[in-house]
């Protein structure tokens, strides 16, 4: 019996020692584990693409131009940047020389970067120059009369539609592309300073030569992000600026001045990818303009920025991301009477008279009128870097708000996965003008929006800054 016992004992130490030590062993793996995810750092791919049309297409941008485009000044890109954190969290940027993403354009790219990664919309940004030196695009059956203006002709249309699916299979590969250059990295971030921009509600372009002042509101911000590999070669270079890319207006491609800015760095850093997001330009004109040498002053300026801030201090990101993504149900206002309809029609040609007669067919036929518009929107917490990514042509109003809430180093983009409207602040539809009031003509819209829609906007994008842990100022 004491030696059935002594067994007993001994057997039960033994397990308990087996236990103890399969406990510490456990333990040490984890330590190790969350040594090795807080070592791993971000990773990083980047991936590029031509997409100058090659077939004779309209450029976008002016209903002015009255036929194709005849050469290539500046060949337009696409670009990807896709990041992944110490978590193996991913998102990507893409940047593009075009007028915008049209909503139904935007939607297929996503859905199939969500069946082919699993992303949601949240790890997505797609970002437009808006240069106005690109191709016509456009969702087939998406009422537009500005582009309606341009009078295309079926050959045109058809040229168009094969044009866009060929965009979208280039984004998708693009982005598989930079997924399979991941490899580690460092991210910094800062912001430099460039006066390029005019805003163009408060100064008159006829008159700008004979102003000894300019007024605003401005945001002269050059937000950049540096990406570089475990060398420290500089891998790419993300930038952005708040203005129109409207210095040229005549028949041949260009990325206009952010296309000759991003020449001009990836010729400094012949190793690194440059790619530019437009901010909340939507009022912000590039002035003096309508010359390629103006162009290439405003670009070689731009990159003469990032070049400084490049070589100054920055501040480095940890390898952490959050995302963030909602629709917005923004509302439209009062919609026009018959009689105020008729009057356009009576008054006006061109866009003005297009739409009018389609909203006029579209009340007669009894199809209902849209109320409201999903309105994208969308924060990323990159590092503790508050980045915030808006659809539509954001006026600047919206960046100095932003960067008043959250923070003057937030960058903040317009132009980004919807490019529906004019997004006017509330003053701006106070006063009118092609911003807050005729603009919703050429883009199509049946009305303009509330006057509650910074109410709006910001309260969407304090949900997503909360849910990010983005913290107000």
């Amino acid at each position: 019996m004491v030696c059935l016992t002594g067994l007993f004992n001994h057997k039960k130490k033994m397990h308990m020692n087996i236990n103890r030590t399969f406990f510490v062993c456990s333990f040490a793996i984890l330590l190790l584990f969350a040594e090795h995810i807080a070592a791993a750092g971000w990773k990083a791919g980047t991936a590029k693409v031509k997409i100058t049309p090659q077939e004779k297409m309209w450029l976008s941008g002016y209903a002015s131009r009255d036929r194709a485009a005849e050469s290539t000044t500046v060949d337009l890109w696409a670009k990807a940047l896709v990041v992944e954190d110490a978590s193996g969290k991913q998102a990507v940027l893409v940047t593009s020389d075009m007028i915008g993403f049209p909503k139904g354009m935007s939607d297929r790219i996503r859905a199939q970067l969500q069946a082919r990664f699993g992303w949601d919309k949240a790890q997505v940004i797609l970002n437009a120059s808006h240069t106005h030196s690109g191709p016509y695009v456009a969702d087939p059956g998406v009422f537009n009369c500005y582009h309606d203006n341009f009078n295309h002709s079926k050959e045109q249309l058809d040229m168009a539609a094969r044009y866009a699916r060929w965009f979208e299979s280039q984004i998708i590969d693009l982005i598989v592309q930079a997924t399979r250059a991941l490899e580690p990295v460092t991210l910094s971030a800062a912001n430099g300073v460039a006066r390029i921009q005019v805003n163009r509600r408060n100064n008159s372009e006829r008159d700008l030569a004979f102003q000894t002042e300019l007024k605003g509101p401005n945001d002269f911000a050059v937000p950049v992000l540096k990406v570089c590999d475990a060398s420290g070669r500089m891998k790419a270079i993300v930038f952005g600026y708040a203005c129109h890319p409207t210095v040229l207006d005549g028949f041949s491609w260009s990325g206009d001045y952010p296309g000759y800015a991003q020449l001009e760095l990836e010729k400094s850093y012949p190793e690194a990818t440059a790619l530019f997001f437009q901010g909340a330009g939507a009022d912000q004109n590039p002035l003096p303009r309508r010359s390629i040498a103006l162009a290439k002053q405003y670009g070689v300026t731009l990159a003469a920025a990032v070049e400084r801030t490049l070589s100054e201090e920055m501040q480095e990101l940890p390898a952490s991301l959050r995302v963030a993504y909602q629709e917005i149900p923004l509302t439209f206002g009062a919609f026009p009477t018959d009689d105020e309809l008729n009057e356009i029609v009576r008054t006006n040609t061109g866009y003005q008279r297009r739409w009018a007669t389609y909203f006029l067919d579209q009340k007669k036929s009894g199809k209902p009128l849209m109320k409201t518009y999903p309105y994208p929107v969308q924060v990323w917490n990159l590092g503790g870097l508050p980045l915030f990514s808006l659809g539509g042509e954001l006026t600047v109003s919206y960046a100095i708000g932003l960067k008043q809430r959250y923070g003057h180093n937030a960058f903040v983009m317009g132009y980004s996965n919807d490019v529906m409207a004019y997004i006017p602040s509330r003053s701006i539809i106070e006063e009118g003008g092609y911003e807050g009031a005729t603009s919703i003509m050429a883009e199509g819209m049946p009305a303009p929006w509330t006057d509650n829609i910074e109410t709006l906007i910001y309260d969407g994008i304090d949900a997503l800054a909360k849910e990010t842990d983005i913290l107000q100022h």
